[in-house]
């Protein structure tokens, strides 16, 4: 067996606490660093799909995600005035799989702390170089620690330090549109569905989370800009005042402009997974457009594969290579169609909207279907 004593996890993401809590459990020996100086969330909720929920149950975490979270039974997409053009049913979909839940990303944050809890992790901390030859790699750190590990695993988003480090800057793609994410205390119009309203160059999405919450997100096919803070709340209301009463609802219920996350929508696709003694997991190999909500279940999955790997590898190279058969096509189905869905919203309304009428459900069988099967 490969000689794996010392991993060192760069990110305190989904991904990398997934990790962390897949190789305690693979008893590989793992500690992590975040640059962050505190435990923080970037946007505001999530659908953790049910591949993602398998992932979770097999980390002994599902039972905690189910709890702080809210089951979702259905994904609709509606014309901008919430008319239902196609429904899913979301169990008959993925079987036994699991549920799809929706949960703000603190409460997410908090259940993959609580399973990672064991592995040693230092915050404020960055990774300045690395160093690697055929047996170790050694990393400097911001707070002026060198240290060696057997694998370092860069799992530090899409503006990853470890990607630039080692297999040269690789800038994301802007994918052409500009997303405000939101957390509201209120279900608009008792609502349990995932909701994708469609409009014109934009939609506007309405994902139940835990606690009485409702996960907005507004899209916008447009140049990219920067929004500033001041006065968001105001304008993100006002792009969006010609959709339906449900979209009003949520809207109003919003108080500040702070609680507004605004971000481009990028991608990284085309790079090497890893480099000798280092790899990438997550965003950092593969960020995605979020079309199909897959992001962070790419990330468990990823975690969750590169652990198993890894218990049982003959040697590092021979790991990573594994690693990346398994979880490529994947990855790439994900992002291939992820593409096709945001094309597709950008076609004419009426042409979008019969289409969906037509051929939606059968869609998201087609594009969620390959999913279903474990990674």
């Amino acid at each position: 067996m490969a000689r794996v004593e010392r991993i060192l996890i760069v990110g305190g993401g989904i991904a990398g606490l997934t990790l962390a809590t897949a190789l305690h459990q693979q008893r590989l020996g793992a500690e992590l660093v975040e640059r962050s100086p505190i435990w923080q969330v970037t946007g505001a909720g999530i659908a953790v799909q049910p591949n993602g929920i398998r992932v979770l149950r097999a980390l002994g975490l599902g039972s905690a995600i189910e709890h702080v979270g809210t089951v979702i039974r259905s994904w609709d997409f509606c014309d901008q005035q919430g008319e239902v053009l196609c429904e899913t049913d979301l169990q008959a979909l993925w079987g036994e799989v699991g549920p799809f839940v929706g949960v703000a990303r603190p409460q997410l944050q908090q259940v993959l702390l609580a399973g990672a809890a064991d592995i040693s992790s230092r915050l404020g901390t960055s990774v300045l170089s690395l160093t690697q030859d055929e047996q170790r790699v050694r990393v400097e750190f911001s707070d002026g620690d060198t240290r060696d590990y057997d694998l370092v695993v860069g799992a530090d988003g899409i503006a990853s330090t470890v990607r630039r480090l080692t297999l040269g800057v690789e800038k994301p793609v802007y994918a052409g549109q500009m997303t405000w994410r939101s957390l509201a205390p209120i279900r608009p119009r008792s609502l349990t569905k995932l909701q994708f309203l469609l409009g014109e160059g934009c939609f506007f999405g309405l994902c139940p989370v835990g606690n009485g919450h409702t996960y907005g997100f507004g899209n916008v096919t447009v140049l990219r800009f920067h929004d500033a803070v001041q006065g968001r709340l105001a304008r993100l209301r006002e792009r969006f005042a010609a959709f339906g009463g449900i979209v009003q609802d949520y809207l109003a219920a919003l108080s500040s402009d702070e609680q507004i996350h605004c971000s481009a929508v990028e991608w990284v696709d085309h790079v090497a997974w890893y480099t000798g003694r280092v790899v990438l997991v997550g965003d950092a190999a593969h960020a995605s457009s979020p079309m199909m909500g897959q992001g962070g279940c790419m990330a468990m999955e990823d975690a969750c594969v590169l652990a198993e790997i890894l218990r049982d590898a003959s040697s590092i190279e021979s790991a990573l290579d594994t690693y990346v058969a398994r979880r490529r096509p994947r990855v790439e189905w994900v992002q291939q169609h992820s593409r096709a869905v945001a094309e597709s919203f950008g076609l004419p309304p009426a042409v979008r909207n019969a289409a969906l009428r037509e051929q939606g459900n059968q869609g998201m069988y087609d594009r969620f279907g390959p999913l279903v099967p474990s990674p």
